[in-house]
């Protein structure tokens, strides 16, 4: 399937393709600053990504945006998919902090992943987002940093491995979904 969507910019919802998504809060808000919601968005994603049959490659969340690289085998789930992540989100925050209705998510970007390198380029991003928001000094303390998959990474295939994937892979500033 090759649809696009009216959104502007458009979204394509292709079928057994790879997805870099950016998700941001309204306003600029930092609604996920603390450690809780952000647990509260990784646990929604997780049982999303079981639901939609998604492999989900790399992410990251921050105080006021996240990151995630994934395939998605039915491309017109996309929009199911993002819609019921922020909707189930934005409505266990808004109990957390007992404001019911309240507006969370801005929108969403996102690129389908072209070919292999532009693959790398997107998962270094992801996994470089602390650093340039100012959550870790460097890329080593990213292994440590608790809302990314750069840590699960490093246990799976060595931090040797990932420096290799940033010297292979340069990072892009992605900045459009910003």
């Amino acid at each position: 399937m090759n649809n696009i969507s009216d959104h502007r910019p458009p979204h394509r919802y292709d079928d057994r393709s790879t997805y870099f998504l950016t998700g941001r809060i309204f306003q600029n808000i930092n609604l996920l600053k603390e450690n809780l919601q952000k647990k509260i968005f990784l646990t929604v994603l997780k049982n999303l990504v079981s639901q939609y049959e998604i492999k989900l490659y790399a992410w990251v969340v921050l105080d006021n945006h996240y990151h995630l690289l994934f395939y998605l085998p039915r491309g017109a789930e996309l929009k199911v998919f993002v819609n019921r992540l922020h909707s189930v989100v934005a409505l266990k925050l808004n109990k957390q902090n007992c404001s019911p209705g309240r507006k969370i998510w801005y929108q969403y970007w996102d690129h389908s992943i072209r070919d292999e390198a532009d693959f790398w380029k997107h998962f270094n991003y992801i996994h470089h987002n602390p650093v340039k928001h100012g959550f870790c000094e460097s890329q080593a303390e990213t292994f440590c940093y608790p809302f990314s998959s750069a840590k699960r990474w490093s246990k799976i295939k060595g931090e040797e491995w990932l420096d290799s994937c940033f010297e292979f892979y340069p990072i892009i500033d992605f900045t459009a979904g910003e």
